[in-house]
């Protein structure tokens, strides 16, 4: 199982802090996020932004790289300083 967490804005559009979804083998960011979308149809619109931002294991990674199981894959929106 995957570990999928949400952060700041998305947390509170989604109403979840996290989920567990199954991936198969060569899964990417990606296809993670087409499969919640796919999964929580309601989740379709704050999941679409090109704007959110992947974590693989507190690593930033592009939505191209690939999961496993038992991994840590956290989205969040970018964030800006002032």
């Amino acid at each position: 199982m995957l570990t999928v967490l949400f952060f700041a804005r998305l947390r509170e559009q989604l109403g979840q802090a996290s989920v567990r979804i199954a991936v198969n083998e060569n899964t990417t960011v990606e296809q993670v996020l087409t499969q919640l979308k796919e999964e929580y149809p309601d989740w379709q619109s704050p999941l679409s932004s090109n704007n959110i931002l992947a974590a693989l294991n507190q690593q930033m990674v592009s939505k191209d790289t690939v999961v496993n199981a038992g991994d840590e894959l956290a989205f969040f929106p970018p964030v800006t300083g002032g």
